[in-house]
């Protein structure tokens, strides 16, 4: 079932980093789970720092635009208003799926991974239809013939800060060494990819995170 996506990042400090996470776990998250249209959330941590990533699955855009959601939003508890003035490293994306492809050999639900790895890019609008043929029909099916590359799926980006990307494709992924494998590098070298990445614009942004928890809509 195809969605759209709210991708947030946080980094609270150190020092009340665990009042942090009890208070997206217990608040925020459960908040928006209420809200119609939000279908699920997954939180997870940036490997080797602690830059936090909640990513909301939504039936569409249009569920930030309700009357439930703007209530949310606009009357804060003093404790997620202290919150948020408070973190740093605020990243907001929000994206409509473009594609969604399976690793056929995956039997249970791919979406809670181990590991999640988010790539960005910024694709001229002349050039994303070639950009999406290719990351579709060569770059993904290559990655999924290794067993621990589970799913990949992929998001146009409406609006969001502070980059100004314009695709996010989430890999999920069983493990970080799968990263290393023979299917990646062949994925990397195909000529199709070559031939893209002589052009300027063709620079992503990869991060990596692995998964903490997860919070299904009641509705």
């Amino acid at each position: 079932m195809k969605n759209s996506i709210l991708y947030s990042e946080m980094i609270p400090e150190r020092s009340w980093e665990e009042q942090f996470n009890n208070w997206y776990d217990t608040e925020h998250i459960p908040l928006r789970m209420k809200v119609d249209g939000f279908q699920k959330a997954r939180r997870y941590r940036e490997i080797n720092s602690n830059k936090y990533l909640a990513l909301y699955e939504m039936d569409d855009l249009s569920v930030m635009d309700s009357q439930q959601y703007k209530e949310i939003k606009e009357k804060p508890s003093d404790l997620t208003q202290r919150m948020l003035t408070s973190v740093e490293g605020f990243t907001r994306y929000v994206g409509d799926q473009i594609s969604e492809q399976i690793n056929v050999q995956v039997e249970e639900d791919p979406y809670d991974a181990p590991i999640l790895y988010p790539v960005m890019f910024e694709v001229p609008s002349e050039r994303e239809e070639e950009f999406n043929d290719w990351y579709i029909t060569d770059h993904v099916p290559t990655l999924l013939k290794n067993p621990n590359w589970l799913a990949c799926r992929r998001y146009r980006i409406k609006s969001g800060e502070p980059k100004n990307w314009t695709h996010i494709a989430l890999h999920y992924l069983t493990n970080t060494k799968v990263l290393e494998s023979k299917e990646r590098q062949e994925a990397r070298k195909s000529s199709w990819r070559d031939k893209l990445a002589k052009e300027e614009w063709f620079k992503g942004s990869y991060f990596l995170f692995e998964y903490i928890n997860s919070f299904t809509s009641k509705k």
